[in-house]
């Protein structure tokens, strides 16, 4: 199982970052794979058991996965498993560390939980056989956007 982790440091408060990564759904704005999220069932927020489905696009490719919340630490970190129908694909999260009287860091985390099918069909479904390579470009697409939200709304 392969781990990523990437960090970037933001002038802005930890609430204020928090903001902008805290609830899965509304970061469809700033990833660079998610294009849309909404909650299912009675779920209207994250929360340890809230499930949510994603879709996804990496150029002319499109899917659609189900995610669970498995952790969620108000103000700290969020984290949700991805899966495509039954099976596990990925674990993705965010935790946001103070840094500074003024600054944050944001981590953004990713786990593959893939198993051999779905290893095998990926490049097909995201075209590309460097998963961990796209993933690691991706995410430090996504935190670049965060930031910039984020120093935007603080003033800096």
């Amino acid at each position: 199982m392969s781990v990523i982790e990437v960090r970037r440091q933001i002038d802005a408060l930890p609430d204020d970052v928090w903001r902008l990564v805290g609830d899965p759904v509304d970061l469809s704005g700033v990833t660079a794979e998610c294009t849309g999220m909404a909650w299912m069932g009675s779920a209207t927020g994250p929360a340890v058991g809230a499930r949510f489905r994603g879709h996804n696009r990496q150029g002319w490719r499109r899917w659609t996965t189900t995610c669970t919340i498995v952790r969620f630490e108000p103000g700290a970190a969020v984290e949700w498993d991805v899966a495509f129908g039954p099976l596990p694909v990925a674990r993705w999260g965010y935790r946001v560390e103070p840094d500074g009287p003024d600054g944050t860091t944001v981590y953004e985390t990713f786990e593959d939980h893939r198993g051999a099918l779905l290893r095998a069909v990926g490049p097909l479904v995201r075209g590309t056989r460097d998963a961990e390579g796209l993933n690691r470009s991706n995410m430090e697409a996504t935190l670049g956007r965060i930031k910039a939200r984020a120093e935007a709304r603080a003033g800096t």
